[in-house]
Formats: C-alpha cells, structure tokens, sequence
C-alpha cells in the first residue's frame, strides 16, 4: 500500500495534517475489510463512522475554537483522498458531513459579508459545530432532485413562511446517508405569493432525522458507491424555525458563487479510489495480495508498459488536483478556478481510466468480486455523473473561460436551460446570476 511520501511533498503539509493522514492510513485495512459486505448488501459502513467519530474526524473543518482541527480545504481533501484508498463510499458520505461543516465555516469567513450578516450567522455555526464535536452528530446535505438540474433552476423543494417559522415541503434525490445522519441540511427556495421561485430565495435548515413529516423511501440498487445509502427523502410539512438555519438568508447567494472549490469536494473521494486501484494493481503483479497465490507477473512487458503509463496518469491527476485544492479560497482567480475545474475532469475521468486498465493488466481474476479492483472499478464509474461538476459540464466551463471575456459569458452560447447558470462568474458572482 500506498504512503503519503509517495506522493506527497511532506515538507509542505503541516505536521498535523501528516499525523492524520497517517492515522487514516493505520484505520484503512478495516475500512477495506468491511468494504466488500457494505458492497455487496448496499448498507452503511456504520462501523467505519464510528472509528471515524472516535478519532475526532468529524471536526475536520470546524474551527479549532469550537473543538475542531481547524483543516484548510485543501488539508480536508487530503484526508478524504486517504479515506477514499480504502473504501470509497465511506470517503463519499464522510464528504457529505464535512461539506456541512465547511459551508458554516468558509462562507462565513468570507471578507464580502457585513459585521451583521457575521453576527446572525455566529450563533447559527456554533450550533451546528457543537451538535458534531460534542453529540458526535453526522450530518447529511442532499441537494439533487429528481427531473431537475438544481444548477439552473430554483430548488423544488421549498419552504413557506408560517406562524413560528417555516414549512418545508419537497423531495430530495441521491440522499446520502438517508436513514443513517442524524441531520439533514436542506438546501430549499422560500416562495411567496405572487413571485415566482427565484435563486436569491434560497434557504438552508439543518433538519433532524426524527422530525415530523420527514421520511426515507425507496430502495438503493446501484451500480457502484453502494454503501452511501443514497435513497429518496420526502419532507411533507417539515417545521423548522429560525434557529434551524445552517446560516441567514441571503448568505447562500453571496457567498457559494464565490468560493467555486466549495462545490468540488466529491473529487477526494475518486482520487482516493484511483490511487487504491494503483496500490492493488502493484501488489498483485508482486503476488502480495492476501489470499492470493504469491504470483510473481512482473516478467511481463506488456504488465510493467501498463503500470508505467498508470502511473503517469495518476502522478498528472494528484499534481494538478492537489494545486487546485491548495489554492482553494474565496474570491479565486480565473486561472485558480481553470485549473480547479481541470482537476475535477482529470480525477473524474481519470480514476475510470486507471481502473479499467489494472483490471484489465491483472488479468481475469481481478474481475471477481472477492478482490477489491471490481468494486473499485464500479465505484469509479459514479463519480463523473455527479452534479453540479459533472464531466460534460466541466469540459463546458473550460472552453467557455477559455474562449470568452468574463463580460461576454452571458451572451456565450449555451443550451437552453442548461447548467452553465453554476458557473463561475467572477467579482459579480451571485445567485441573481443563477438565473
């Protein structure tokens, strides 16, 4: 298996960081032990949380003051990358918890928000914060639904003003974690009479799992990430007050636009999954797999060609991956946001290609589901689908910037309808652009 100075330039991460990223490293064969029966049954990996929580992990990206560790968001990247080695759906819900936390922590340190807006929101992150260092809470944050890219219309899912507070009602699609957070954040459209549902009225309440009218239905039967549990979430006059928001309206809108890395955090997850593939590879050919017959294939030319051009596939995916999250900040440049966008192409659609060539120089067996290469395989199929960077929205915003003034984007060719209302639009980035 694989070590951080293998790929890592150690003398740029913080000691800190090394000690976690080792510790993943020392927690990771339990994780890949009990990844083939979160697999093959598409439950949980319940256990894995819990090693996870015990070792403080949930508090990766809350600030040190609240109990957390304070993680840049390139220093959380690494940690799910590791996580990502061992058991990808793990490291793809474990996202799912630190998003939460990163969005209450980024965008309020965000230098375009007012002494006000950071006074309402203070006590709105604080909650949050305390409810995942001290209950040890995971928290889910489903935002897709179903026949509709949230990129380019206002969420479905919305909220009415209502004596106290709010009523939510909706639907979430590819709810990770559903069943098994203890929160939920929805991210919802309050509407009103007589004006049509628009993205500057988005709003986001942290809902707790047992709240009335909120219920998870539907099975999940999927082709890989199996274990993130990812089923449908109805919310049918869900109560929530003002206390429930994950920060004030209004912050949502000025803040995500400008911090586009925010929306990237799926990519550790499948850099972790390709670097797991390689790691398996490489043992194999030695015949030091466990359980297997010690088999020694390095002889074969074709094997040592294929394993070389892997290899400089997957060291141009982390270099570029891991600059793009070093930068990972607030009001970026073009070309912090170019290369960001590059990273994610690279990982998504690399991983795919790294997998399918170590099954295919592994030979036959490999492809069996009692080896851990075919679940990697299907995993690493999931991940260029996943809004809002998909693969083909990503090849999209790269010609675009490439090809366009920032002042000419909005007259840019595009389809109707389509999900270039997420993309980056510089200083006037807000959700009035979203339109």
């Amino acid at each position: 298996m694989s070590d951080i100075a293998d790929y890592y330039d150690l003398s740029r991460i913080r000691p800190e960081v090394q000690a976690v990223l080792r510790r993943v490293n020392d927690l990771g064969p339990r994780f890949a032990e009990r990844a083939k029966a979160v697999d093959d049954d598409a439950s949980f990996p319940v256990e894995n949380y819990r090693d996870l929580a015990d070792e403080g992990f949930l508090g990766l990206c809350i600030p040190q003051e609240f109990g957390g560790w304070g993680f840049t968001m390139g220093e959380y990247a690494m940690v799910g990358a590791e996580i990502g080695k061992f058991c990808g759906a793990t490291a793809l819900t474990f996202n799912m918890h630190n998003s939460s936390m990163a969005w209450s922590r980024f965008m309020f340190e965000m230098p375009n928000l007012t002494p006000e807006e950071k006074a309402a929101f203070a006590p709105l992150r604080e909650r949050q914060f305390r409810r995942a260092i001290a209950e040890q809470a995971i928290f889910s944050q489903p935002i897709s639904e179903g026949g509709q890219n949230w990129t380019s219309k206002p969420n479905q899912t919305q909220c009415r003003k209502v004596e106290g507070g709010w009523k939510i009602n909706g639907f979430k699609k590819f709810a990770s974690l559903a069943g098994y957070c203890d929160y939920y954040t929805i991210v919802c459209t309050e509407v009103f009479e007589g004006i049509e549902p628009r993205h500057e009225d988005t709003v986001l309440f942290v809902v707790h799992k047992d709240a009335p009218g909120l219920t998870v239905r539907g099975d999940w039967d999927p082709l890989g990430m199996r274990g993130t549990n990812s089923r449908d979430l109805i919310l049918k006059d869900v109560f929530v007050s003002a206390e429930d928001m994950l920060m004030p309206p209004g912050i949502f809108g000025k803040t995500l636009p400008n911090f586009p890395h925010m929306m990237a955090t799926l990519s550790p997850t499948y850099m972790g999954v390709a670097q797991g593939a390689y790691d398996f590879m490489v043992d194999y050919l030695k015949g030091k797999t466990p359980g297997q017959p010690p088999i020694d294939r390095r002889m074969y030319a074709t094997k040592r060609i294929t394993v070389g051009k892997i290899y400089a596939r997957l060291a141009n995916m982390r270099a570029l991956w891991w600059q793009a999250f070093c930068e990972a900040k607030g009001f970026p440049t073009k070309g912090e946001v170019m290369r960001m966008y590059a990273a994610q192409y690279n990982v998504m659609e690399g991983v795919q290609e790294i997998a399918a060539l170590a099954i295919r120089t592994c030979g036959g067996q490999s492809m069996l589901k009692s080896l851990p290469l075919e679940r990697m395989y299907r995993d690493s199929r999931c991940g260029a689908l996943m809004l809002p960077y998909t693969s083909e929205i990503m090849e999209d915003y790269l010609g675009v910037l490439a090809l366009y003034e920032m002042d000419e984007i909005d007259s840019a060719p595009g389809d109707e309808g389509g999900a270039r209302n997420s993309l980056w639009r510089g200083d006037s980035g807000t959700l009035r652009m979203l339109r």
